[in-house]
């Protein structure tokens, strides 16, 4: 206690620097791999991408994240066990901050994908074991955790194969693919929208105060959709095509359709995301700033303060920008090859997968479920299409991201505890 109350400004400064540190990682890893498909099929460079993720990461954060965070994420440890030593869970914080941050940054320098939510798990974990002992840690919740390295990237991937097959029968395998693209890509448009509304509504918009009922949110997400169906039908009718395009049967026409289905499945994506993981970073620092505020008293929930939802947004932003290429590259050209069509499966796929998971309480990574999906769509073209090598080498940091998050915020846990006593 003695901790908080005679460093407490200097804690809460520390956590905003490690919190931004790790909003930066966020930026460098989740963001991008969301956004790898969109850049790795040509449907956005970029600069268009990082736009895309500045509006709607922010959006979604705003909109769907609510006001108030959970203090332990995931419920993972038990507060009630640092209630004597608040300083202790302060010092974690912090800790599991720039571990969780340290080592994004470090798989983005790689190129690898991981997950976020479990990167920062795994580093609560490590401070709690060595700060309290193993009794502080809901050891229950990891069955869920490893079952999500099988389950989630298998439901994407089933959705994702399902969805580029009937795009292959009803659009590519006829006669005349363009027109049967212009026929049928305004459904999928209605199939995206629908999927985009339910996550927010699934999410919540009690925060810009909306409330729905179940039934008056599906009927307002149908309607929304049927809205945006009609406005694709009548932009795909308007666009002018040039016949000589798809003279050696290069599809080049239809992948010009689907490419405008990229970008709003982009969008999507962006702000799924935005309500969901962004609280990786800003969670551990609302509960940092919060139990200093409080004098040491640890609440289940803190309200965020003004200035970390504007701090979590700029580091992730800057993190795809500076970091986020090497990602993007794995996601969108190193695992399968990507035209528009099959980017468009596999996001559509993880964004159905997310309003599965937030419906029936599965723990998931969005990171995991888009690489089942791309995987997916990899597959419905046959197992030589997919980067084997590459696969393994995603798999494997997976697996090691637990653990790397929790002796990193060991060591830094000591390292802090030296510092502040």
């Amino acid at each position: 206690m003695d901790i908080i109350a005679n460093y407490g400004t200097t804690l809460v400064l520390v956590a905003a620097l490690f919190g931004f540190l790790m909003a930066w990682g966020i930026g460098a890893n989740d963001v991008a791999n969301a956004m790898g498909t969109s850049v790795g099929t040509k449907s956005l460079t970029i600069r268009q991408a990082i736009i895309i993720a500045m509006i709607f990461e922010f959006a979604g954060a705003y909109l769907a994240g609510g006001e108030v965070t959970a203090t332990i994420r995931n419920g993972i440890i038990d507060s009630n066990a640092f209630a004597d030593t608040p300083d202790l869970l302060v010092l974690g914080m912090i800790a599991s901050l720039l571990a969780a941050g340290l080592w994004l940054i470090l798989a983005s320098y790689f190129g690898w994908p991981v997950s976020t939510t479990h990167s920062i798990i795994g580093a609560i974990v490590g401070f709690a074991v060595v700060s309290i002992g193993p009794e502080a840690v809901q050891w229950s919740k990891f069955g869920g955790i490893v079952g999500s390295w099988i389950v989630t990237p298998a439901i994407s991937g089933i959705i994702a194969y399902f969805m580029f097959i009937s795009v292959q029968k009803l659009i590519f395998n006829t006669d005349d693919p363009l027109n049967n693209a212009k026929r049928y890509v305004p459904f999928y448009m209605f199939l995206t929208a629908l999927v985009i509304c339910l996550v927010t509504i699934k999410k919540g918009l009690t925060h810009v105060g909306l409330h729905l009922s179940n039934g008056e949110g599906i009927l307002l997400s149908i309607a929304i959709s049927i809205a945006v169906a009609f406005a694709g039908w009548l932009y795909i009718r308007g666009q002018q095509y040039n016949p000589q395009d798809d003279s050696k049967m290069h599809f080049a026409n239809v992948e010009k359709v689907f490419g405008i289905l990229m970008i709003i499945t982009a969008c999507a994506m962006a702000f799924a995301h935005g309500s969901n993981d962004v609280a990786n970073a800003i969670g551990p620092l609302s509960a940092v700033a919060s139990i200093v505020a409080a004098g040491g008293e640890i609440g289940g929930s803190s309200h965020i303060a003004w200035w970390i939802l504007p701090l979590g947004g700029i580091g992730i932003v800057i993190g795809l920008a500076t970091m986020g290429e090497k990602v993007m590259a794995t996601v969108g050209t190193g695992i399968t090859h990507l035209t528009p069509s099959r980017g468009f499966a596999a996001q559509l796929a993880t964004a159905a997968t997310v309003v599965i998971a937030s419906g029936t309480g599965l723990p998931i990574s969005t990171t995991q479920t888009l690489v089942g999906a791309v995987m997916g769509v990899g597959l419905a073209r046959g197992i030589a299409a997919l980067n084997l090598g590459v696969l393994r080498n995603i798999v494997v940091s997976w697996i090691i991201t637990l653990p790397a998050g929790a002796i990193l915020a060991i060591a830094i846990f000591y390292v802090l505890q030296a510092c502040f006593s």
